[in-house]
């Protein structure tokens, strides 16, 4: 069975940074789109960041040039490098791998940005 593992959340002052990781098992990794989601309360899922097994990335508008994604895919992970953290950050991050029209997805972490 193919899990997701978020890792890294917390509480943090604005401005502050964290960085995030997901670990994929039991998944040809590689071969995957990785990707970082956040569902603040009240709000739908968002997309923040992905990476493809090439390496090319996308990032939401909101976080354009305070985040930085990236991936080790021989140790099956992917970071997200959360910098400048505001207010509006505060969400549920969850880690997303798919392709083949399959979507993987990790159970969440709980990032909370105090100002």
């Amino acid at each position: 069975q193919v899990q997701l593992v978020e890792s890294g959340g917390g509480l943090v002052q604005a401005g502050g940074s964290l960085r995030l990781s997901c670990a994929a098992a039991r998944l040809t990794f590689g071969s995957y789109i990785a990707g970082w989601y956040r569902q603040a309360p009240g709000k739908e899922r968002e997309a923040v960041a992905t990476i493809g097994s090439g390496g090319d990335t996308y990032y939401a508008d909101s976080v354009q040039g305070r985040f930085t994604i990236s991936r080790v895919n021989a140790k099956n992970s992917v970071y997200p490098q959360m910098n400048n953290l505001k207010p509006e950050d505060t969400a549920v991050y969850y880690c997303k791998a798919h392709n083949y029209g399959i979507n993987y997805w990790g159970k969440g972490t709980l990032v909370t940005v105090s100002s």
